[in-house]
């Protein structure tokens, strides 16, 4: 697919759209609805208050750095995936880092056993929610048994008076082996591009921004299936090198799981739009493990039930955009 570069002589500022998935943010209160047992001050993490906070100040002063080499203000959209409820990111919008950023968010809860769910926080002063909804994923395992899995969050609003679908996804995993579950991803792609299709429907050339931890790699099918079906381009897919560079490892490979597609609306430099820039893994120093065997990997809250005190076991990710004044 080409996409073409209608250049002209603007003035531009730049906006930072970031994912990052947080790795089991719960609250240490126990939720008989869910399976959230482990994650409760006597259950097998020991999830205490203190961690608890500990954590949501870890992740709160890593989001409003993500791109900040690229760009020294925080993200105006952070997709995040893994996280519990309502009071999990009114406690993270609360912290020192975010308090005084006049963030809000979009949280749906979803049918997911665990209680994890996607979410997007925003920055008012520059994005206004016109409309959202979750988007039931409906998929069976193999018995024929429902998964309940994550909704897809969906967002319609306007970044800086432009308006733009922004899509928030958290896939089926691989726990039952990745080629056993591909299915289940393709159909969640599928459902995408059928959503976008309606889009287009009463929208000319729409801004579309898919972002997520879609538990595939960006040459995998279910990538594949969305981005040709929609018409949408994947900067992580040149990023992305197994032996070496990724969102996540699992298995000493290195993941790209977590990505951010978007429409082809986005290669162009007309007035009043905004433009694709660039995108990359923020993976800061203080984000990996410093050191033995897994030194350069992302520094995690848990490994199974022992406490590190880490961040998350992804990196987050981000694209660039230019707004053309």
């Amino acid at each position: 697919m080409r996409f073409p570069f209608f250049k002209k002589k603007t003035k531009k500022q730049r906006y930072t759209i970031a994912f990052y998935n947080l790795e089991n943010l719960f609250d240490p209160e126990r939720n008989t609805k869910i399976l959230d047992k482990d994650y409760t001050p006597n259950g097998a993490k020991k999830w205490t208050v203190e961690r608890y906070q500990r954590k949501l100040n870890k992740l709160s002063k890593t989001i409003v750095k993500i791109g900040e080499e690229d760009h020294p203000y925080p993200p105006v959209l952070i997709g995040v995936a893994e996280a519990e409820n309502n009071s999990v990111f009114k406690a993270l919008l609360d912290t020192k880092a975010m308090d005084d950023l006049d963030y809000g968010f979009i949280h749906y809860d979803s049918p997911d056993e665990r209680g994890i769910d996607t979410g997007l926080i925003y920055r008012k002063r520059f994005f206004k929610v016109l409309h959202s909804e979750p988007l039931l994923l409906l998929v069976d395992n193999a018995g024929g048994v429902r998964d309940t899995t994550r909704d897809i969050l969906y967002v319609k609003g306007e970044l800086n008076k432009e308006l733009v679908h922004v899509f928030v996804n958290h896939w089926p995993s691989r726990r039952d082996g990745g080629v056993e579950t591909e299915y289940k991803r393709v159909i969640a792609a599928k459902e995408i591009v059928q959503k976008i299709e309606m889009i287009k429907e009463t929208e000319l050339d729409p801004n579309i921004i898919v972002m997520g931890d879609f538990n595939d790699d960006p040459s995998s099918t279910s990538l594949q299936t969305m981005a040709e079906g929609a018409g949408l381009f994947n900067p992580f897919e040149k990023i992305h090198i197994p032996n070496s560079k990724g969102s996540s490892v699992y298995g000493n490979k290195w993941n790209m799981f977590d990505q951010i597609l978007l429409s082809s609306s986005f290669f162009n430099y007309e007035k009043s739009t905004h433009s694709f820039d660039s995108a990359a893994i923020f993976d800061h120093k203080s984000l990996k493990e410093k050191k033995g065997k897994y030194k350069g990997t992302p520094y995690r809250t848990f490994v199974s039930d022992r406490y590190m005190g880490g961040y998350s076991d992804h990196f987050p990710v981000y694209a660039m955009f230019t707004f053309n004044s």
